[in-house]
């Protein structure tokens, strides 16, 4: 039985209010919660906003000022060590990659902030949890599945699910209200440690569409690059040094994005399903992820056992379908992030990358308990001794042919 109750409108927000003494809103900062701020101020109803910082810049200036200009309370949690720690490294391990083509991102961001939201909610003995996804956007049933499997006992949901305005539109309403600050832009991001992505405006048409090379952060090359070796170094499924120096994780996938994003690798493009099964375009920058899962493919085929790796292959798509339809916290996810999880305990070694433009080459595996060979002619030789000493005359009777070789 569902403990919640659903909010898909606008028109919903007073109903909501006059059940609620407290409302939580997820708050980026940008167009649509900020208009969303704007419509709760107006019902009187006390309303706290958070943040989750998951990486890659939460101005905390800016934050305070819309919050302040309604009259909001606004609650920040630095969330990325968890987010690296608890959802980063599953990643990883899983080499969650949509249909094989880009890293996914917001499908792991989603379930942490949820959870986050759910904790702050009921610390602040907050009615309901509101966010700002629309029909075309993913994040819609992540966020809602993760409050339903998190068994939040209040409203949730997105206004605007059924309630459609214009950017432009709610732009003039917030600067009528006072807040001229916003812009129109083309293109609408996310951004977090391990992924930059983009997606409407310039993307709508995957048959025309053009990324302006200045919203690339990452892989903004503004000179040529010389070839560089890099190493990445394992423990037990983790990533944990970088060229043989010790690394926090979250230093390291900061450290990879720079290094790896300069020669301009980790980019790409491709198309999402929604709900309904229609394709969105996105595009994405990811080179800490793209070389960190990349190096773990390598080490797991060079230490894992050909018959479990043929498993895994299976499975890790299907993980990956759990994340992406908003059931992080179902049964059929845990009990694949466990198969994972176990699999990624015998992953130990170094890998080295040859970097050089838009490309990471391969240059080395060492594995700590390897199965590969390292001198192909020597195990030959040596199997073909082991071999060669058994003649026809020691088979055992039971094995010798009961007819004769000569008539």
């Amino acid at each position: 039985m569902k403990r919640y109750q659903q909010v898909r409108s606008l028109e919903d927000l007073s109903y909501v209010a006059r059940q609620s003494k407290h409302i939580l809103t997820l708050f980026s900062g940008g167009v649509d919660s900020s208009y969303l701020l704007y419509k709760l101020s107006q019902t009187g109803c006390k309303v706290t906003a958070l943040t989750v910082d998951l990486g890659d810049g939460v101005d905390a200036d800016d934050l305070r000022h819309i919050t302040g200009f309604f009259n909001v309370d606004l609650k920040i949690i630095d969330a990325r060590e968890q987010f690296a720690r608890e959802f980063i490294i599953p990643a990883i391990r899983a080499n969650a990659q949509y249909m094989g083509i880009y890293p996914i991102s917001s499908s792991l961001s989603r379930p942490l902030i949820a959870r986050l939201a759910v904790e702050m909610a009921q610390t602040l003995g907050c009615d309901a949890i509101l966010h700002t996804a629309n029909q075309s956007q993913n994040s819609l049933r992540r966020l809602n599945g993760a409050l339903s499997q998190l068994n939040f006992n209040g409203f949730i949901g997105s206004p605007y699910e059924y309630s459609a305005f214009s950017r432009e539109e709610k732009i003039q309403a917030l600067a009528q209200a006072g807040l001229p600050r916003f812009q129109a832009r083309g293109i609408s991001g996310d951004a977090n440690i391990w992924v930059r992505e983009y997606e409407s405006g310039a993307l709508d048409n995957p048959e025309d569409f053009m990324m302006p090379e200045a919203l690339f952060k990452w892989t903004s090359c503004r000179s040529a690059q010389p070839d560089e070796l890099l190493s990445v170094c394992f423990e037990r499924g983790a990533p944990v040094a970088v060229n043989g120096q010790t690394l926090p994780l979250l230093t390291l996938i900061e450290h990879l994005n720079a290094v790896v994003g300069r020669h301009g690798i980790g980019r790409f493009s491709g198309l999402e399903h929604l709900e309904g099964g229609e394709k969105v375009l996105e595009v994405r920058e990811a080179p800490a992820a793209m070389l960190l899962m990349a190096a773990f493919r390598h080490l797991e085929t060079a230490t894992l056992d050909a018959a479990l790796l043929r498993q895994k292959l299976t499975l890790e798509q299907t993980w990956v379908n759990e994340a992406i339809e908003g059931r992080w916290y179902g049964m059929l996810a845990a009990s694949l992030a466990a198969f994972i999880r176990t699999s990624a305990e015998a992953v130990s070694g170094t890998v080295f990358f040859n970097l050089r433009s838009g490309v990471a080459d391969l240059a080395a595996i060492k594995a700590r308990d390897p199965l590969y060979l390292t001198d192909r002619d020597g195990w030959e030789k040596q199997i073909a001794r082991v071999r060669g000493s058994r003649s026809l005359a020691d088979l055992s009777p039971s094995l010798t042919p009961a007819y004769s070789l000569t008539a």
